[in-house]
């Protein structure tokens, strides 16, 4: 399965509210190559983060309990060899992946996918619904599932969003997101990786009407918490609709972690493709004229602008909107998200 920024220094990378909003703070130059440094790690650290939060509250307790039985469970499961039209010496690691257990192929294909193994990209699409019921969330599939999502390559991004839908015998169907929603309304404990896979279901095409209006719901709820998994929601499932929604936490959410987590989603993290990621970029400069934002805030939108086009204009607005303008593209759509407070 996917870039703080570090607008000022200080003891943890990250300005205080108080620094954040007083003038010293918003004048300090932000180097380019600083914001796209700090929106990487913090993609990074607070999806982490944000993940291992969930896991204490939704599924560590379950993992653990299976700790205990896997092995013996292994031993009474036999084998289910990978799909492999092809064996030969030619590739032999390969050959030897597919007298795997199920939950050691997942996990050997994924971290080979994650190294630019063509052929386990391959693998993984061809065993994915064998795999469905057989594999367990261990603490090391897991890991290799965030390590996937913040790949480069789309294609690696989408095998660990599969793996982890089918190591949580999640189907794509209608009745997953039914069972999905079931526990979103009757357990708010457990609304934090639900509202995360349940973008992922989206993603994959199931009901992603229902999908998105479920996650935009949630993302106006008055608990921090849930509104970042239904912010973390809107990336995975990763449509066209689910820009708008991220750029209006962006500019108004009254978390700074929601609102950093909007930045990375828009930026970098998520099922976004790069030119979803473009369509922001307009909006994005409408942003830098709004009194209603703090300059921490403004500093997540330049940092959001610097990753998604590479372009390195600092803290110019000018400079930003007079290359957009001659950025040389077919189409650059005019949209402006719903509520959004722009000059």
């Amino acid at each position: 399965m996917d870039a703080p920024l570090k607008p000022v220094s200080g003891p943890t990378g990250l300005p205080s509210e108080s620094q954040a909003s007083s003038p010293r703070a918003i004048g300090l130059p932000l180097r380019p190559r600083r914001l796209a440094l700090g929106l990487t790690i913090l993609a990074m650290l607070s999806t982490t983060a944000g993940f291992q939060i969930a896991r204490l509250q939704d599924a560590w307790a379950k993992w653990h309990r299976a700790t205990s039985v896997r092995a013996a469970f292994r031993l009474e499961t036999p084998p289910s060899p990978v799909s492999d039209s092809k064996p030969s010496a030619a590739n032999p690691e390969m050959e030897k992946i597919s007298r795997l257990a199920p939950q050691q192929q997942a996990e050997r294909l994924l971290e080979l996918a994650i190294h630019r193994r063509e052929s386990s990209l391959e693998l993984i699409d061809q065993n994915l619904e064998g795999w469905r019921g057989r594999l367990e969330n261990t603490d090391h599939l897991f890991r290799l599932v965030l390590a996937a999502l913040e790949s480069e390559d789309p294609r690696v991004r989408t095998a660990g969003l599969e793996i982890d839908l089918a190591a949580s015998n999640l189907s794509k169907s209608p009745q997953s997101v039914a069972y999905l929603l079931s526990q979103i309304n009757s357990d708010p404990g457990r609304r934090s990786l639900t509202l995360w896979r349940l973008g992922s279901l989206g993603n994959r095409g199931v009901d992603t009407a229902t999908v998105l209006a479920t996650l935009l719901r949630y993302s106006r709820d008055p608990n921090p918490q849930t509104r970042f998994w239904a912010i973390e929601g809107l990336a995975m499932l990763g449509t066209d609709e689910s820009i708008d929604p991220l750029l209006t936490i962006l500019a108004h959410d009254p978390s700074k972690k929601n609102r950093e987590r909007a930045a990375c989603n828009l930026a970098r993290s998520g099922m976004l493709t790069g030119e979803q990621r473009l369509t922001a970029v307009p909006q994005l400069l409408n942003l830098l004229d709004d009194d209603s934002i703090d300059g921490a805030t403004q500093d997540l939108v330049y940092a959001a602008l610097h990753s998604i086009t590479g372009a390195d204009f600092g803290k110019d607005p000018d400079a930003w909107r007079e290359w957009w303008a001659h950025h040389d593209r077919p189409e650059k759509p005019h949209r402006i998200p719903r509520g959004l407070s722009l000059a």
